[in-house]
């Protein structure tokens, strides 16, 4: 499992220009799911996100969760993170989970994530979206499972 963490001041989603999901501020997680992973993968890595340091405290440093400031995070499920660009110039995604195993993991991380008490916006899974986001820092943090 792969996500893409940015500290954004505000960022949706979009799906035919119909707003699926939206914050006004916290983070935007691009979230690819891998063969193998599983809930007890996607639960790690949302605990991991609920408590990574990465808003400012009054001295500048990164000392507070998007729970400790109250934010919210805007996840959104985004296969070609999984992609293998090691051979050719075509990206190959045969290490992205099918989608049938990957939605209920791609739900289990969103479940986790507001269980850890922080609000959460989505998308649709597997749909073509659209992502705005005003990125805060700007600060973009790549955790891998």
């Amino acid at each position: 499992m792969r996500a893409v963490v940015q500290r954004v001041a505000g960022a949706r989603v979009l799906e035919d220009g119909h707003l699926l999901g939206e914050v006004t501020g916290g983070l935007c997680v691009l979230l690819g799911v891998a063969r193998g992973d599983d809930k007890r993968t996607a639960a790690a890595l949302a605990r991991k996100l609920a408590r990574l340091r990465i808003f400012p405290d009054d001295e500048g440093r990164f000392s507070h969760s998007v729970r400790d400031v109250g934010g919210s995070a805007l996840v959104v499920s985004q296969f070609t993170l999984i992609a293998d660009t090691s051979k050719g110039n075509r990206p190959s995604f045969s290490d992205a989970a099918p989608a049938d195993l990957a939605e209920p993991l791609y739900e289990h991380f969103c479940d986790t994530l507001r269980g850890q008490g922080v609000q959460v916006a989505t998308g649709h899974f597997g749909a073509l979206m659209q992502v705005e986001l005003v990125n805060d820092g700007p600060v973009t943090i790549v955790l891998s499972s």
